[in-house]
């Protein structure tokens, strides 16, 4: 089990850094008590490399955790697969013999290959869920296995083989405890969590699409704090774990999915409103979602993050195939069956945001259109449908300049990283 912090932990920060970290421990904060259970659900291996680090750094708290599964969810266009996870448990397997001498409580390279499986790789379409995945039936069958503890499902990327574990089996949705790093994740897979939001309102999740950023934006980054200057002092040259670390994002701290999982280092998890390493939440106010049937202009106000959804008629693009296009990036349409073509999206910030939808037919002509995202207001409330889900704190006081809620992370990141420094260091000896 991992021990509560200790003095000794911090003598791999600086000075000043150790005097605000032993100042900077949340209540129950790395605390004793049960282990709990969790699946990962990660789209390691595309576009954004920041699940490398926060494998490593799961693994590094490997044996605080029974991990009863590690699933590759890439998105519809991204190259991830299970072996992006693989190749992590092979430098894992490096440090395995010292890491086991620290804690008998890691499990071996083997056991962790076993419970590694295949996600959802192709498009589920506006559904948001298509077929069972290895990755799926994963998830149903750790919710239906005998254990009175709960399931921590950990999602990092796509939520698909979560919508389709719901979908194919219901009765697991009791068993289940949803921490979802959203944001730009919602933007690229909005389809499956349209659907979680719809069809399982009674879904116990946290649905983080900003307070996550504070991982890595804002707080203490004095000395051997700064984002570079601690991979490069504390984690680089330290075991094949923090070598591969260091390998990602040009040495550079990313690993926004972290706060997954030093959220479960807490003492109340269940109460998401307490303060944890991976932030504090508030009840989630009703789920926006908007509708355009015409063309949008600025003058059309959404929430960021939530789902926008483009409806043209039939006749409108009469071709085979067509896609969205907002800020450089494409996003495919899909035709329903009554004929229309639809659109989903999901804003990260809050800006104007210019579109195009564009049809693979030559000569014909884009459709143009532009809306306002803004952020959720403070003081929303709570909604009754969605009784057991959590997201981001909209209170200006807790902000990180535009991310709300990312305080209630950065707030302890002296203490947060002097933990992974110590545990990063059991590869030493």
């Amino acid at each position: 089990m991992l021990q509560s912090l200790r003095p000794a932990l911090y003598k791999t920060l600086a000075p000043a850094a150790c005097a605000a970290a032993m100042l900077a421990v949340p209540p129950g904060a790395a605390a004793e008590g049960p282990r709990h259970r969790i699946v990962v659900s990660t789209d390691i291996g595309g576009t954004d490399p920041d699940d490398d680090q926060s494998m490593v750094h799961l693994l590094a708290y490997a044996d605080t955790f029974d991990i009863e599964g590690l699933i590759s969810s890439p998105f519809e266009s991204d190259a991830g697969r299970a072996r992006n996870i693989l190749a992590v448990i092979d430098e894992y397997e490096k440090d395995y013999p010292k890491l086991k001498r620290h804690s008998p409580g890691y499990p071996a390279p083997e056991a962790l290959r076993a419970v590694t499986k295949q996600g959802e790789t192709g498009s589920t379409g506006l559904r948001g869920w298509g077929v069972p995945t290895e990755g799926s039936n994963a998830i149903i069958a750790a919710a239906k296995r005998d254990d009175p503890r709960p399931l921590w499902v950990l999602a990092w990327g796509n939520l698909s083989d979560v919508a389709q574990a719901l979908h194919d089996d219901p009765s697991i949705k009791p068993k289940l405890r949803v921490y979802w790093i959203g944001g730009p994740n919602k933007k690229w897979g909005p389809a499956a969590f349209d659907y979680i939001e719809r069809e399982h309102p009674d879904l116990w999740m946290i649905e983080s699409n900003s307070t996550y950023r504070g991982w890595f934006v804002g707080g203490d980054q004095r000395g051997d704090l700064g984002n570079t200057a601690f991979v490069q002092h504390r984690l680089q040259g330290h075991g094949a774990l923090g070598n591969y670390f260091a390998g990602h994002l040009k040495g550079t701290i990313k690993m926004g999915d972290t706060p997954s999982v030093t959220y479960l280092l807490g003492a109340t998890p269940l109460d998401p409103t307490r303060d944890s390493w991976g932030g504090h939440y508030v009840r989630a106010w009703e789920r926006q979602r908007t509708t355009f049937d015409r063309p949008a202009t600025a003058a059309d106000r959404v929430e960021a993050f939530s789902i926008v959804e483009f409806r043209l008629a039939s006749d409108a693009l009469p071709v085979a195939a067509t896609r969205l296009f907002v800020d450089g990036q494409s996003f495919p349409g899909y035709r329903h069956a009554d004929g229309s073509w639809r659109f989903l999206f999901s804003p990260k910030e809050a800006k104007t945001f210019s579109y195009e939808i564009r049809s693979d037919k030559p000569g014909v002509a884009p459709l143009k259109g532009a809306f306002t995202a803004v952020m959720p207001a403070a003081g929303s409330k709570p909604s009754a449908r969605y009784a057991n889900w959590w997201t981001d704190d909209p209170d200006p006081r807790v902000a990180e300049g535009e991310h709300q809620g990312a305080q209630t992370v950065s707030r302890w990141r002296a203490a947060y990283l002097a933990d992974f420094a110590a545990r990063i260091a059991r590869a030493d000896r």
